[in-house]
């Protein structure tokens, strides 16, 4: 299998991930669920994920979204848009459409069938924003990004024309702030009231910035080259203190604190097989790191929760995916 094929590519801090080839499915694990339950108090979305159609080289999504739940269930959004549009409304047959999973897996944002933007709870019913929610623009150029409780909506839009990123209540659909376009978003804060952002600053560094849910900016810096160059980093709840996971021979969780720009906190860790994906606050004490590993039988996510004040590991959630899947979005935190 050549590197092309056994690649994830992650796009805006692995969002969405992209997979020449499969289609997903969770292995079926009693540990797993128990673990699911226990995070969440009862099941939830491992990943959405969309089927590959097309020989190698001429990829391009096919068939609804799937969401897979921890117990190894499939259900279809039959409503969400699969492949995404450009600015005059024409199909871009190679590009799928944005959608994500909030942290907690009981919330999917996604793009539906006639356009608008939307957020399902599971179990539940469809918030629908406004028609004017979005900007028109080419759909492959957004990226969404839910707070690991599904609570808030980031909408990211890249492309040539610079446009500041939206913020949302997904409870209500309103927009309650920006964050400007310049700045690269890495993900909602552990409690979903702020959104990490980086930027280039100043002689070829990197600055980190935390901005209000409302788009005001709270805090600015330039950390340490052990943060800026382990990415993805993660925002606490209190607003201050970054993760950043240093993988390697000799991995560490290393804290940051933008308030007083000091390293905070060191610790050696022991971690499972994998390349890091996704990292997320989810406890005042504990960070939780996404990590897949490529393999010719399927990629495997397997998902550790690390204690940072002990460095202690413990492993939250495994799961295989089958080839033949053009894109999927985990659930994050």
């Amino acid at each position: 299998m050549n590197d092309m094929k056994a690649k994830i590519f992650a796009v805006l801090a692995a969002a969405v991930v992209a997979v020449p080839g499969g289609v997903a499915y969770a292995e079926p694990q009693a540990h797993a669920r128990a673990h699911a339950q226990a995070h969440h108090g009862h099941d939830s979305v491992r990943y959405a994920a969309i089927k590959s159609c097309g020989k190698d080289g001429d990829a391009k999504p096919c068939g609804d979204w799937r969401l897979v739940m921890h117990d190894g269930s499939q259900s279809v959004l039959h409503d969400a848009q699969t492949v995404a549009l450009d600015v005059k409304g024409k199909k871009l047959v190679y590009a799928s459409a944005p959608i994500a999973v909030s942290g907690n897996g009981q919330r999917v944002a996604y793009l539906t069938k006639t356009g608008k933007l939307a957020v399902r709870t599971l179990g539940g019913g469809v918030k629908l924003f406004a028609k004017d929610a979005l900007p028109r623009v080419d759909q492959s150029n957004i990226t969404l990004r839910l707070s690991d409780d599904g609570a808030r909506l980031a909408a990211v839009i890249s492309g040539e024309k610079v446009q500041s990123t939206r913020v949302f209540d997904t409870a209500t659909g309103a927009r309650l702030g920006s964050v400007p376009g310049n700045m690269i978003v890495l993900g909602f804060s552990g409690d979903g009231d702020e959104v990490l952002t980086s930027a280039d600053g100043d002689e070829g560094v990197t600055d980190l910035a935390v901005y209000s849910d409302a788009g005001e900016q709270l805090v600015r810096g330039t950390p340490p080259q052990v943060i800026s160059s382990n990415s993805p980093q993660a925002l606490s709840a209190d607003g201050r203190t970054v993760a950043s996971v240093v993988a390697g021979s000799k991995p560490q969780l290393v804290l940051y604190d933008m308030q007083s720009d000091q390293v905070v906190g060191r610790k050696k860790l022991t971690l499972p097989a994998g390349d890091i994906d996704m990292v997320d606050w989810t406890g005042d004490t504990q960070v939780t790191v996404h990590l897949v590993q490529y393999l010719e039988s399927g990629n495997k996510m397997t998902i550790v929760q690390i204690d940072t004040e002990t460095g202690a590991v413990k492993v939250r959630d495994r799961y295989r995916m089958l080839k033949g899947m053009f894109v999927f979005a985990a659930c994050g935190g």
